[in-house]
C-alpha cells in the first residue's frame, strides 16, 4: 500500500512537506499568483464586507475596509517574501522562530484554524444552496466536502486552476449582480447609504478586526502557497494580487449589493448576492449554481491544502494521506452545521492568530542574528501571549479599537523588547580544567 501511495504522490506531483521546495520546481508569478487571488475573491468576502457596510454606512465601511486589507497587504505580502526567498511551507518557517518542537504548537493550532474554515465554507455550499434553491442542505454540504477534498488530493496544480476559474466566475457575476440591483436608484445612490444597523452598529475597529480576521490564518500560513515563488519579491507580489486586489474586489461588490438596498438580510448574510443572479431567472440560475461550488471550492480547498501541509509536517505523513483524514473531519463538522458558530470564530482569529506573524516577521528580518537555538524557544511564545492578552483586554475593555491591530502591536513590541535581552553564552572552560 506504501508503494502504491508513493506513485501515486509522485505521478500527482511533489508537494515538498518537510523540505523547501527546491529552485527547479518554483513556479511562475502568474502561477503562484493564481493560487492566491481565486482564495478571497469569494461569496465569503462579500458577505463580510455587506455586514461592515450596513453597520458603518457605504463611505466609513468601505475606509474600514480599505485600512483593513492595506494592513493584510503588509502582512500577508512581507510572510510571502519570507517564504519566496527560503522556499520553506508555514512549519518549517515557524520552527525556525519557534523551535523544533516549538513549532508544532503553533502549526498544529493554525492547521486546526484553518480545518474549522475548511468546515464553515463547505456548509456554506450547502445553506446558500438551500435558501436560494430549496435543495436539501445536508446532502448538498457532504456533496460539496467529497468534491473539495478529491480537488485538495490533487495537489497545488488543481488549487492554482481552482482559483483562476473561480475569478473567472466572481467578476463577471458580481457585476451582473451590482447593475441588477442598481436598476431602480443607479449606482450613485450607494454614496448616501448610511447603514441600518441603528444603535446596535458596531465600531470601526471591529469592522477592521472583522476585515483581517476573515483571512487571518490562511494569510499567516501564506507560506504553504507562496514557498512555490521563484524568488522573494515574485512571492510579495503574488500576495498583492490577493490583498488588496481580489479580496477589494469581492468586498465592493457585496457592499454596494448592501447600500444598494438588494440584500436579502444585510445583517446577517450581509452582500451575498445569490439571490439576486437568481430572481433574475434565465441562464443565470445554473450559473448561480456552478458558481457556488468553484467559489467556495476554491477557498476550502486553499483551507484543507492548508491543514494537511501543516498537519504532515508535524505527523510525518503526506499532504495526501492527511487531505482524506481532515476532509473527512471537516465534512462531517460542516454536515452538524459548525458555520453557526463563525462570530465566535471570527473573534478568536482576531484575537489569537496576528501576533504569530509579527513575531516571524520580526524574528526573521530585524532579530534574526540575536536568535537563540532552542528545541522550544521562549521568546517568541512570551511575545504571543502578550499580543494576544492585549488585545482579549482591547476586546472587552476597548471595543472601539482594533482587536487584530491591537495585538499585533503589543506583540510586536513585546517581541523587539525580549529580543534585546542577553543570551546566556556558554562559557569556555579554562586550561587545565575538565570541560
Amino acid at each position: 500500500m506504501d508503494t502504491a501511495l508513493a506513485e501515486q504522490h509522485s505521478a500527482l506531483g511533489e508537494e515538498y512537506e518537510n523540505q523547501p521546495v527546491p529552485l527547479t520546481a518554483r513556479k511562475s508569478l502568474f502561477a503562484v499568483s493564481a493560487v492566491w487571488v481565486g482564495f478571497p475573491m469569494i461569496m465569503t468576502s462579500a458577505v463580510f464586507a455587506g455586514i461592515v457596510v450596513y453597520n458603518l454606512g457605504f463611505v466609513m465601511g468601505m475606509g474600514a475596509i480599505v485600512v483593513g486589507d492595506l494592513i493584510l497587504m503588509g502582512y500577508v505580502g512581507t510572510l510571502s517574501y519570507l517564504a519566496g526567498r527560503s522556499g520553506k511551507n508555514f512549519a518549517l518557517t515557524a520552527a525556525d522562530t519557534f523551535g523544533a518542537k516549538g513549532f508544532r504548537i503553533v502549526s498544529a493550532f493554525l492547521s486546526a484554524l484553518v480545518i474549522g474554515w475548511f468546515a464553515f465554507q463547505t456548509g456554506m455550499v450547502g445553506s446558500t444552496l438551500n435558501l436560494s434553491m430549496g435543495w436539501s442542505a445536508p446532502w448538498i454540504t457532504l456533496l460539496a466536502g467529497v468534491l473539495f477534498v478529491a480537488l485538495t488530493f490533487v495537489g497545488i496544480r488543481a488549487i492554482s486552476w481552482i482559483g483562476v476559474v473561480a475569478s473567472v466566475l466572481f467578476i463577471p457575476l458580481g457585476v451582473v449582480a451590482v447593475v441588477l440591483a442598481a436598476a431602480d436608484h443607479g449606482i450613485g445612490s450607494a454614496l448616501s447609504y448610511g447603514g441600518g444597523a441603528g444603535v446596535s452598529a458596531f465600531g470601526f475597529g471591529v469592522a477592521v478586526t472583522m476585515v483581517f480576521a476573515c483571512f487571518a490564518d490562511s494569510g499567516t500560513m501564506t507560506a504553504d502557497f507562496t514557498r512555490w515563488a521563484r524568488n522573494g519579491r515574485e512571492g510579495a507580489l503574488a500576495a498583492f494580487s490577493a490583498f488588496p486586489v481580489a479580496y477589494l474586489i469581492a468586498q465592493l461588490a457585496g457592499a454596494l449589493v448592501v447600500a444598494l438596498g438588494a440584500a436579502a438580510a444585510p445583517g446577517t448574510a450581509g452582500g451575498d448576492f445569490l439571490h439576486v443572479l437568481v430572481g433574475a431567472g434565465g441562464v443565470l440560475v445554473p450559473l448561480a449554481i456552478v458558481f457556488v461550488f468553484v467559489n467556495l471550492g476554491s477557498v476550502c480547498a486553499h483551507c484543507l491544502y492548508n491543514g494537511a501541509v501543516g498537519f504532515g509536517n508535524i505527523t510525518g505523513k503526506t499532504m495526501r494521506q492527511l487531505t482524506i483524514v481532515l476532509g473527512v473531519v471537516g465534512t462531517v463538522a460542516a454536515v452538524a452545521g459548525i458555520w453557526s458558530y463563525f462570530a465566535t470564530w471570527l473573534n478568536i482569529l482576531g484575537v489569537l492568530v496576528p501576533p504569530i506573524g509579527i513575531v516571524l516577521i520580526l524574528d526573521q528580518l530585524v532579530f534574526a542574528r540575536r536568535r537563540a537555538t532552542a528545541a522550544i524557544a521562549w521568546k517568541p511564545f512570551a511575545a504571543w501571549g502578550i499580543g494576544a492578552g492585549g488585545a482579549l483586554l482591547t476586546h472587552f475593555y476597548a471595543p472601539q479599537l482594533s482587536d487584530a491591530v491591537v495585538a499585533m502591536v503589543v506583540g510586536g513590541l513585546a517581541f523587539t523588547a525580549l529580543a534585546y535581552l542577553p543570551v546566556r553564552a556558554v562559557q569556555p572552560a579554562l586550561v587545565g580544567e575538565n570541560a
